[in-house]
């Protein structure tokens, strides 16, 4: 489960611990991005885009880039995709494993894990979505779809827009995830979004692999600037 930002949030977990904590937990279902999404794969039979060789590219930028100050971030958009989302708030489980977006109320939104970065700040900051749910597809449905190049914009709490530049799109299987290249720190303006991908094994109803979408800050704009 996961919660929008409130008074009954707990107190962010030290950024070093929860860094240990992802690493020793990679391959479970939950860190690795998603939880049961059974509407898509067992009703309509339907297969969410998965990325491609060519699509792989690069973890990170060649240079350090540019930065913001930290603000909350409020809203996704990925014009290639055709997303727009308000972003919910997301802690972690008593376990350690990242909390995911609810799929009976939250399938729809992307959601910001709260101890990583703000978008913009220097380091990793992480937005998770579900690929689907059990009436459709959900808001990272075609995440996969996303090339180099392609441009995510990230809304703040503060007015600013940040315009993040994929770098490359990539999918792992969730027994082999890279917690550490994917929740570790950054030493430049990082974007992680993640939805689920690969097989899905009808036996278990999870999906088998992980879908990570790498992109870096370019620039920002201000309502003021318009």
């Amino acid at each position: 489960m996961s919660w929008p930002e409130s008074q009954f949030t707990p107190e962010p977990a030290p950024r070093g611990a929860f860094r240990a904590r992802a690493a020793g937990l990679g391959g479970a279902a939950l860190i690795a991005g998603g939880a049961i999404a059974i509407g898509v794969a067992m009703l309509a039979q339907q297969h969410a885009p998965q990325p491609g060789a060519t699509a792989a590219g690069a973890i990170g930028p060649a240079g350090k880039g540019p930065s913001l100050h930290r603000s909350v971030p409020v809203s996704v958009d990925i014009p290639a995709i055709g997303v727009h989302s308000e972003l919910l708030r997301l802690g972690v489980n008593a376990d350690g494993t990242v909390q995911v977006p609810p799929l009976t109320t939250g399938a729809d939104e992307a959601a910001w894990l709260r101890y990583s970065a703000t978008p913009g700040q220097i380091g990793a900051s992480v937005i998770e979505g579900h690929v689907d749910s059990y009436r459709g597809p959900a808001v990272f449905y075609r995440l996969g779809a996303l090339h180099p190049g392609d441009t995510i914009d990230v809304t703040l709490a503060d007015g600013e827009t940040g315009i993040f530049r994929v770098t490359g799109v990539r999918e792992y299987l969730k027994d082999k995830f890279p917690a550490n290249a994917i929740y570790s720190d950054a030493n430049y303006a990082a974007l992680r979004l993640i939805t689920c991908g690969g097989a899905f094994d009808y036996a278990t109803g999870h999906y088998l692999s992980s879908t990570v979408v790498f992109a870096s800050l370019t620039s920002s704009r201000h309502p003021s600037s318009h």
